[in-house]
């Protein structure tokens, strides 16, 4: 988002805030008669009021709710509005009974998110989330309140500027896929082969407590749609024996989508776990308190994220939150977020089911594959701009989308597909995306054709383009231009066009196409569609 216009609505002086932000323009304090229809973003920035009654207090808040209420009802629809929730920064009032601040405060607060329910491109962005981060005193610096009227003190712009781009990825869905764990001595105390699954630290006394707890927040993880996977040297079977039968164990093979216990070096266990998983190594957050594994790992594979582990026990929450927050942090979850992990192994089932077949073909037709084909709508917006946001291996042109984006593309009266894949092993998810940016009543430009790398290796991406073509050509559509963009991931699709039957026009960094539809393509028969 940062090369995005922003309009920021704000009652004090916040200019500091985002100065590392281009693109960006601000209101006059408390002045709502601006509404730019252009702005990409729009951002609600109020704080709270910082002296005065009781009374000049409420009254504030529910002025603050009535000028949302008008800037919402005439800003352009079609962008993005985040909202900054109320936080008190000065923590001072003349009695110790603050009960009628906490609940101005929360009344306020739950009436932003009351907006944020009406369309999913509103988004509210917790405020005493970054108030927490930082020392109280240091929240306001009194001189530049009264020289500027500036209420957040300007020697917090760095933190603030990382702190609200964590916030704008998590909104955009750009996070980390798979954390990949060592075991001794990071997801427990002690060296299991050394000290036996008696002798590990792993309970409710320290150091064990810390551990303890550092699996639970990694549980809940994989709840949230992280994946977790194992690289560690050690004997395998110990490994399971001790998740299986140790009391204050949390985390179970089931947890894991992959694993590599042995004895060979981290980074070739990296690569084979990518591998299988079919992720990128530039999607992984390896957690190892080595540091020499740390640094080989760093050295081998460098788009490994590779944090420095806490050198006390007592630190692991904080360092998991930290590590969380800033890799894998989404502002919602879809479904199919939830669902991940389920995902992952279905995938592995059909893996070690192509095993048995000796054509492609036959395996293909053994999965029973039902495609749903739907135009996008309010619920599906989020995950189709998630999808564009971070598919790299088959994605022809590599276009990223936000939400608002998506929204001005259907506003403009063009066509964003979705498509979910089920099969005899499990449902997939809205797992493809294509966009059609409609140039007249006779010709389209396929601007982005995606799959998930989930869905890979069953040719579903030219039964979904031969069907979506068929459609077209009902249509009336009888001339298609597409286009296919090279990037460092996405080289498996290069010939994609090519094989559809397509012509080349221009052939030099990128690759121009054309095609005139004359007949409905044949889909196998082992594909069958649904048309939502």
């Amino acid at each position: 988002m940062d090369n995005r216009s922003i309009f920021i609505y704000r009652n004090y002086t916040v200019e500091p805030l985002f100065s590392d932000f281009p693109g960006i323009s601000y209101s006059g304090y408390e002045d709502i008669s601006n509404v730019p229809p252009d702005a990409s973003i729009y951002v609600w920035f109020y704080s709270c009021p910082l002296i005065g009654s009781r009374q000049e207090f409420a009254d504030k808040i529910n002025d603050y709710k009535k000028k949302l209420e008008l800037v919402l009802v005439n800003s352009n629809p079609s962008s993005y509005f985040l909202l900054f929730t109320l936080a008190p920064v000065l923590n001072f009032y003349f009695t110790t009974n603050k009960k009628f601040l906490v609940e101005a405060i929360s009344e306020y607060n739950q009436f932003l998110y009351s907006k944020a329910g009406t369309s999913p491109l509103i988004k509210v962005i917790e405020f005493e989330n970054f108030i927490r981060q930082s020392q109280e005193h240091q929240i306001i610096d009194w001189r530049y309140y009264y020289l500027y009227k500036t209420l957040i003190n300007p020697g917090l712009s760095r933190s603030f500027s990382a702190w609200f781009r964590r916030q704008l990825l998590a909104i955009e869905g750009k996070r980390k896929k798979c954390f990949v764990l060592d075991l001794d001595n990071t997801l427990w105390g002690g060296v299991l082969g050394e000290d036996g699954l008696e002798g590990i630290q792993l309970g409710n006394s320290y150091p064990g407590n810390a551990f303890k707890d550092f699996q639970k927040m990694l549980h809940e993880a994989v709840k949230n749609g992280v994946l977790l996977a194992i690289a560690s040297k050690n004997n395998e079977d110990e490994v399971w024996d001790a998740m299986k039968t140790h009391p204050d164990m949390i985390l179970e093979k089931n947890d894991f989508v992959s694993w590599r216990i042995n004895w060979n070096d981290k980074s070739t266990s990296i690569y084979e776990i990518a591998n299988e998983l079919n992720i990128s190594t530039d999607s992984i957050v390896f957690i190892d308190d080595n540091p020499v594994e740390r640094n080989w790992v760093s050295q081998s594979i460098p788009e490994v994220v590779v944090p420095e582990f806490p050198k006390h026990p007592y630190q692991l929450i904080s360092f998991f939150c930290d590590v969380y927050d800033s890799f894998f942090q989404l502002y919602d979850l879809t479904g199919e977020d939830k669902d991940k992990l389920v995902q992952y192994k279905q995938n592995s089932l059909r893996n070690q089911s192509l095993q048995s077949f000796l054509k492609i073909e036959d395996y293909i037709a053994s999965l029973n594959i039902m495609i749903s084909v739907k135009e996008a709508d309010s619920f599906t917006i989020p995950r189709i701009a998630q999808l564009t946001q971070k598919t790299n291996q088959f994605n022809l042109t590599t276009r990223r989308y936000t939400e608002a984006d998506i929204s001005s593309l259907i506003y403009e009266g063009h066509k964003v597909y979705s498509a979910s894949v089920k099969d005899k092993f499990g449902d997939n998810g809205i797992t493809a995306v294509c966009i059609l940016k409609i140039i007249s009543t006779t010709k389209v430009e396929i601007d982005t054709m995606l799959l998930s790398c989930r869905i890979l290796g069953r040719l579903i991406e030219f039964a979904l383009m031969k069907k979506l073509l068929n459609m077209l050509q009902l249509d009336g559509i009888d001339e298609v231009h597409a286009l296919y963009i090279p990037s460092a991931k996405n080289e498996q699709a290069a010939s994609f066009y090519d094989k559809l039957g397509f012509e080349v026009l221009e052939h030099e960094a990128s690759k121009s196409y054309t095609l005139r539809i004359n007949n409905q393509y044949k889909i196998e028969p082992y594909y069958r569609f649904e048309i939502l």
